[in-house]
Formats: C-alpha cells, structure tokens, sequence
C-alpha cells in the first residue's frame, strides 16, 4: 500500500503542552521503518504548519471556544493534504497531536468521497459544541462539527457544510462522555457503542455489527480515527485525558484486525500521545508504537 505520513503538531484543541510532540516522537521511534518492513510503500509528508498563538488570546476569537481561527485553518490545510492523498492514490495517515484534527481529516476525505463513514475509536464522543462543551477545548467537538452541528467556523472547514452523514457515523469505546453529547447522540440516532455497551455484547459482536452496518450502507470510504485514550488509562498515561476502564492492547489489535481485515478502510488518524507526560518508561509510547506495529502489519494492499 502506498502510505502518505502526515504529521499534526496540535496542542490548541486540547490546551496542553505537550500533545504537539508527538509526531515527532513517533517518527523518533521508527514509525517510518514500521510502515516500510511491512511491505507498504512510505511518503513522509512532514508536518502541517502550526502558528504560534499566546495562552492569554485563546478566548480571542470566541468566548467560549480556544484557539478557535488557527484550529480552523489548520484543519482545513490538513483536509487539503488529504484530499490530495487521496487524489494521488495513497492511503492518508495522520499523526496527531491532539484530536481536533479529526475535524480536518474527514473533511478531506469527504470531499474525495461522495459517501463515507466514520469509526470514531475514542474515550470520549467528541461531539461535543462551544454550548455543551464544559472545557472550550475544541478536541472535544470535531466529530460534531463533521456532522454539521455547531459553530460554522467548524462546520465549514474546507468547504460548506456536512461532511459525513449521523448514520454513517459509528463511536466506539466511549465511557466518558458529557450530558450534551448523550443528548446529540439521541437526537441523530448515532451508532454508539460504549464501552458498558461492549461488555455486555462482547467486542467481537460489536465489531461484526459495525462492518455488517458499514457493508449495508454503501459507502465508498472508511474513515477511522483513532484516540488512543481508549486503551485502558494504565496503559496510556502520557495522553491528554485518560480514562479507566478502556480497552487492552489485545482489544486494541482485535479491532485493527477485524476493521482493517475487510480493506474498506480508506484513511486513519492516530492521535493524543502526550510524551510530555508519559512516565519514566515511557509506557504509552511504547505501547502506540506496538499498536503501530500490528496496525501496518495488519494492513492489506
């Protein structure tokens, strides 16, 4: 497979220092080398370009949303690097960096697409809007903002209006997800499967369901966006906004298997990883570069 790397140094979504080092770590660690020995071919694209903005104008351009103007033209500079990827034929991945990128990633990949959907893997729904949010952290919102709900400035990056439809839409792994967000997950009907919803069924049924609903829906593109918060918070401490109670590494690699293992997945963002607060072994770095390892191995040509 032809794999276009795009790095994201994002920390204004998530309003913690730390969060833009990790493309650069995980470049550090061979994520290059990963892609390559597993047969694909590898483009580094580098790194979006990230203005710098002081702490003391966050509120600046909303006052209830931080950062909001350079979060959006961010975005909408990744979208364009995606669409572009995906007009030259190569598979998207993106290292994030903190998860306000996923608002560019799809849109990206819906301008190419004329119906894809979105596997949101994540602790949290990020559906959050600048009237629910409890933070006016933007990482929260994206997948909101994707679906056309809340402030235009995020709903109409890189072009006008929704990218991806509520039924097309699948989060999984969720267990810490805000009142608002449970109302807007009711009112669109989505696809949520939360992690008491997984352990109850059984995550193999979860996922059988989700490539069944995917497979019905006839859609050209799989978008996945992966937090890696949804792992268990033991297991990632050096991420933005930990949750106990998440899934094991061997969960997380039953889900590449199984989502990766049908090839209809088109482009993925791999985001959150905080070296700034890692701990002393250095855990959740080693651990994004394992899941890396069985992600790239797992991909097919």
């Amino acid at each position: 497979m032809d794999i276009n790397l795009i790095g994201v140094p994002l920390k204004y979504g998530c309003d913690r220092d730390g969060a833009q080092l990790g493309p650069a770590t995980l470049r550090e660690n061979g994520i290059i080398d990963i892609i390559k020995k597993n047969g694909h071919d590898v483009h580094d694209m580098g790194d979006i370009y990230i203005p710098y903005v002081v702490s003391e104008d966050k509120y600046k351009d909303h006052p209830k949303m931080k950062y909001l103007n350079t979060v959006a033209e961010v975005n909408s500079n990744l979208a364009n690097n995606v669409y572009c990827s995906l007009k030259g034929q190569s598979f998207p991945f993106i290292i994030g960096g903190d998860h306000a990128l996923g608002a560019g990633s799809i849109a990206g990949a819906s301008k190419f697409f004329k119906n894809m959907a979105v596997i949101w893997i994540d602790a949290h729904g990020d559906i959050n809007t600048y009237e629910t949010s409890p933070s006016g952290n933007i990482h929260g919102m994206p997948l909101a903002a994707s679906m056309n709900v809340g402030h235009p400035a995020l709903t109409n990056i890189y072009y006008d209006g929704i990218k991806v439809i509520p039924q097309n839409v699948y989060i999984l792994g969720g267990r810490d997800i805000d009142s608002g967000e449970f109302a807007l997950a009711d009112e669109l009907n989505l696809n949520m499967y939360t992690m008491d919803i997984v352990r109850e069924r059984g995550l193999d049924n979860v996922l059988e369901e989700i490539v069944e609903k995917i497979k019905a829906s006839n859609v050209d593109g799989v978008h996945i966006s992966f937090d890696i918060d949804v792992l268990d918070s033991s297991l990632v401490p050096g991420t933005g906004t930990p949750v106990a109670g998440g899934f094991s590494i061997e969960e997380g690699k039953e889900i590449f298997t199984t989502l990766l293992g049908e090839k209809f997945i088109t482009s993925m963002d791999f985001v959150e990883l905080n070296p700034k607060i890692d701990n002393e072994d250095k855990r959740t770095t080693k651990n994004c570069i394992e899941m890396l390892e069985h992600i790239f191995s797992t991909m097919h040509n």
